[in-house]
């Protein structure tokens, strides 16, 4: 009987979707194209997961951005460096913010940053800091080397263009936040610091700053891929 009952349960909501009498809304429906400034739900880091391999999306996915919140320019495929090839990539010119150079990213990342900004960065800027991000400075994201440039290490994720190294931001009230000099402090500029590396922690695989050790005293890595890290 209650096999019976939940089976007719199921037929009335599979006809109630048919018939638009309740529809997913499309941040929870995971059949539906990921749009940047939808809110974010369980389903989004699936639908970024499933882009990764899918260079036609990820790149619809960054077209749902105002035309005025981005400018970049799809390359084709290649390899800059021996042992370093370059796929699914852009170069990001500019976004809701400046920079201080155009980069080169793997779609994955570029798509990871773009949504950091819209639903991290820019609400942090504002609600700590009263202004909001008119400019990052970064200092790349292509390195055709293994990490910390050892010769028997790992490839990093820079290898690939898969990594994003942050190092300060300008806001539209023209202070300047950076990681080297203000991540200690507790209020105002390091607090906005702190809410930008937890945001980041939830968009990127890999997430490294100041605390994690010297190397990264001056920068927040930002990075696609591999393991999930947050320090």
């Amino acid at each position: 009987m209650k096999r019976a009952l939940l089976l007719l349960a199921l037929i009335a909501i599979g006809v109630a979707f048919d018939k638009g009498v309740w529809a997913i809304p499309r941040e929870w429906n995971p059949f539906e194209p990921l749009y940047i400034q939808d809110p974010i739900t369980p389903v989004t880091r699936w639908k970024l997961k499933r882009l990764q391999s899918d260079r036609q999306g990820c790149l619809a996915a960054l077209e749902t951005l105002p035309k005025d919140e981005l400018d970049y320019q799809a390359l084709t495929d290649y390899v800059p460096a021996p042992n370093c090839p370059l796929t699914n990539v852009i170069r990001l010119n500019a976004s809701g913010v400046g920079f201080n150079r155009s980069f080169v990213a793997t779609c994955p990342l570029a798509l990871a940053w773009l949504m950091f900004e819209y639903h991290d960065l820019q609400p942090a800027a504002r609600n700590v800091l009263g202004s909001p991000v008119s400019r990052v400075e970064h200092y790349g994201s292509f390195a055709c080397r293994n990490i910390y440039g050892r010769e028997n290490g790992r490839r990093s994720a820079h290898a690939f263009a898969a990594a994003l190294d942050v190092a300060a931001f300008t806001l539209e009230d023209g202070r300047r936040i950076s990681v080297l000099e203000d991540w200690p402090k507790e209020e105002g500029k390091g607090e906005f610091l702190q809410e930008v590396h937890q945001g980041a922690c939830r968009r990127f695989a890999t997430v490294l700053g100041p605390d994690y050790n010297a190397a990264h005293a001056n920068h927040f890595h930002l990075a696609m891929g591999g393991y999930r890290l947050c320090r």
